[in-house]
């Protein structure tokens, strides 16, 4: 019997964000790596640079998700807390890691000071995960996968994080393009499918009016078996067309 999806949860971690300061990008690249991975993203979370707050939150979250994924706090100043919440919530030392110290010896040679070694420290029995950006690590202890918050760093270091994860089968999905009338319309045939179908998932994301005057909405049928996505595309259009909506299969 084939194992369930694997499961994960983002956090967030930054005043920066929570002010508004800085818009975050890291969800949303984040969210599209898992999903060509067939790892199930179900929940992310913003908080700031608070250390009660960040541990209390990697805990609830690395308890009831296969991985958790940070953002954010592992640089070189003061408020780069990220690493020592880490430590803490797993109840183990923060300590200088050799390997990433030797990494930053060579990134920075006469330069390297104690703020640059900052980035250095990893609690006991992380792994590093690889920045081939600017050679600052980030790491990995347990199922959680701690990362930078600068958005070309964070992409570039999921390229060491995805051999660590447990692929799964890709969710499909596909479209049905309603146009002329609102969400309303559609909403009964919708929900009835929904409930008949809960192997799959059914959503539903209206657009207009724009300058052209065109309302409309597109349903979104997701799933991970093909043949049950594509036969209820065909359900779902036949009954809108029964009822006098007609639809159509964005390319």
């Amino acid at each position: 019997m084939s194992q369930p999806p694997a499961t994960a949860a983002v956090l967030i971690i930054g005043d920066e964000i929570l002010s508004g300061r800085t818009a975050d990008t890291n969800l949303n690249t984040i969210a599209r790596f898992l999903s060509a991975l067939g790892v199930d993203l179900k929940e992310a979370r913003t908080v700031g640079d608070l250390p009660a707050q960040i541990i209390a939150t990697l805990n609830a979250l690395r308890a009831s998700h296969d991985y958790v994924f940070t953002t954010g706090g592992i640089g070189p100043t003061h408020d780069d807390m990220t690493a020592d919440c880490v430590a803490e919530a797993f109840g183990v030392p923060l300590l200088d890691h050799p390997e990433a110290v030797a990494i930053l010896e060579r990134r920075y040679g006469s330069d390297f000071n104690a703020a640059r070694r900052r980035m250095a420290r990893i609690p006991a029995g992380g792994t590093l995960i690889a920045n081939p950006v600017t050679d600052a690590p980030g790491f990995q202890i347990g199922n959680v996968f701690v990362m930078a918050g600068v958005p070309r760093i964070m992409t570039a270091m999921l390229e060491d994080v995805a051999p660590r994860l447990r692929h799964g089968q890709v969710v499909l999905a596909r479209t049905v393009r309603v146009t002329g009338v609102g969400e309303g319309a559609v909403a009964a045939i919708l929900g009835d499918m929904a409930r008949a179908r809960t192997d799959l998932s059914f959503g539903s994301y209206p657009f207009g009016a724009g300058s052209d005057g065109e309302i409309g909405t597109n349903l979104v049928i997701r799933g991970r078996d093909t043949e049950a996505v594509n036969a209820a595309v065909e359900a779902l259009r036949a009954q809108l067309a029964a009822a006098g909506i007609e639809t159509m299969l964005p390319q």
